[in-house]
């Protein structure tokens, strides 16, 4: 199921959100000092064979946990080029199929898209990806021994692309426990599990290749990343340890081409563990918010401000009302603990803060001035990702514009071309089929007026944008900055007839 194949802008190669993994085997060998150093292979020595792990007692006893997942979406435009690949119909793991206005003759279809799942307990809790339930219309798991159930999504956190699904097998159902990821060390051996391309029941091995990997997925990152193939319909697919329990969840490639080249990355247990239990529980994640946007300070910055480089996160913005205002930060500050632990670049920050129960409070030491002080701030609750959208008949009905909003910091500001000192929102995502993906908006855009108002943020762009659709015309105009130019887009909310 597709959030489509998305570019990792660091590296301009395209992160595709499936899953798995593959062998490899790799002589290890021992390291001397340069002083008492001796030939690996001297004269008349024999070499000992390294015996290859065997993962078959293994795949017996977690493979009967692991599920395929099938996704029945709603149905979408598509083009019949988006049907055919290579003159035959492909099956595709996530919906593709796209609107394109100016593109060739459209029709509806439904999309069917496949991916892969675990049970965590007896009673049919399955821990999935966010990505592959995500535009459901029905879903349904298929077991080990071929049982096919309906499920039902309990939760989803689209920011880590974690979703728990239940299922009712009337019977205990094989389960796999979650391990502990932050013992995870590149070089181990692990074993991924799924249904690449529908294949139910893959097995793949690969080593760890690094840990607390960034791809710029989500704000929250800390991927294990893995020399195995991830191939569609892997997504959601569990990554083991060789003592059988779960260290991640397969979920993105990095691929110039959309196919394996041997860099997978897994979402970590214990970010599963966290979030799936407050998913079971509420239905939904709640963080920990002081109303900040941060930046890494690099060596120039550090020797412009007298700082240490990787020393802390720097404060390139404050929000007005956030719990940082109100505790008097300023930007410029550099957060550079949080309750005692040392933070040393922005994600720590966000994932620090985030860990913290709104209403307590977060000790923080800054720097501020060039003078250190703590400084107690009270956590709020982090809002969920602005999307404008209104409601019609009482709230029964919901039209969506279909934006997904973030701040504009001086980082983005510099990347994207904007002149110093605007003010707006930068378009994060748009979705398929919405009014504002048929307006031509782009991620990337920045809006910076809806209408004859300025906005100088999300919050204000969406309470704008509310205002519009309350009124009586059609549509609205956002006036947007792309490629370092203004422009106005004409956004149609449709048919009104039915308003209340």
């Amino acid at each position: 199921m597709n959030r489509r194949s998305h570019p990792i802008h660091k590296a301009a190669l395209l992160a595709a959100l499936f899953a798995g993994t593959s062998l490899g085997s790799f002589g290890v060998g021992h390291s001397a000092r340069a002083d008492d150093a001796a030939p690996v292979n001297p004269p008349g020595a024999q070499l000992l064979p390294h015996a290859l792990p065997d993962f078959s007692a293994l795949v017996t006893q977690v493979k009967p946990a692991v599920v395929s997942i099938t996704n029945k979406m709603r149905a979408t435009p598509a083009s019949f080029e988006d049907d055919q690949q290579d003159g035959r119909t492909q099956q595709l793991p996530f919906p593709f199929n796209q609107m394109h206005p100016n593109g060739p003759r459209q029709r509806e279809h439904a999309a069917e898209a496949r991916g892969s799942g675990f049970i965590i307990d007896a009673g049919g809790t399955i821990v999935t990806n966010n990505h592959v339930v995500k535009g459901a219309r029905t879903l349904s798991v298929t077991l080990d021994d071929g049982t096919v159930l309906p499920a039902k999504v309990i939760g989803t956190d689209p920011r880590t692309d974690i979703a728990i699904l239940k299922v009712d097998a009337r019977r205990p159902l094989p389960f796999i426990q979650l391990g502990n990821s932050r013992d995870v060390k590149p070089g181990e051996w692990v074993v991924a599990m799924g249904n690449p391309f529908g294949l139910g029941g893959s097995v793949t091995a690969g080593i760890v290749s690094a840990v607390s990997r960034d791809i710029g997925a989500g704000p929250y990152d800390q991927f294990i990343q893995v020399d195995a193939p991830i191939n569609q319909g892997n997504s959601g697919g569990p990554l083991f340890t060789q003592d059988g329990k779960v260290i991640g969840m397969n979920t993105a490639i990095l691929s110039p081409t959309g196919g394996s080249v041997g860099i997978g990355f897994a979402i970590p247990s214990d970010m599963i563990r966290t979030v799936s239990a407050q998913l079971e529980k509420d239905g939904t994640v709640t963080r920990g918010y002081v109303g900040v946007e941060a930046q890494q300070i690099t060596a120039a910055m550090a020797q412009a401000m007298h700082l240490k480089e990787n020393d802390g996160a720097l404060l390139a913005g404050v929000q007005p009302d956030g719990p940082a205002a109100a505790a008097g930060l300023q930007p410029g500050d550099v957060i550079q603990t949080v309750n005692g632990l040392k933070i040393a670049t922005p994600k720590e920050l966000a994932l620090n803060i985030a860990n913290i129960r709104p209403g307590e409070s977060a000790y923080l030491g800054v720097l501020h001035d060039g003078q250190t002080k703590e400084v107690n701030v009270k956590v709020g609750t982090l809002p969920n990702e602005q999307t404008a959208s209104r409601d019609t008949n009482g709230g029964e009905r919901r039209a969506q514009i279909g934006l997904a909003l973030a701040p504009l910091s001086p980082d983005m500001r510099d990347q994207l071309d904007v002149p110093d000192g605007t003010t707006g929102a930068v378009v994060q995502r748009v979705q398929p089929g919405s009014p504002a993906e048929i307006a031509g908006l782009q991620p990337g855009d920045v809006i910076i007026g809806v209408g004859r108002q300025k906005v100088g943020s999300p919050e204000e762009a969406v309470r704008a944008m509310r205002t519009a659709m309350n009124g009586s015309d059609p549509g609205f105009a956002l006036r947007v900055i792309r490629n370092g130019q203004p422009a106005f887009v004409g956004v149609t909310l449709g048919d009104r007839s039915n308003r209340g």
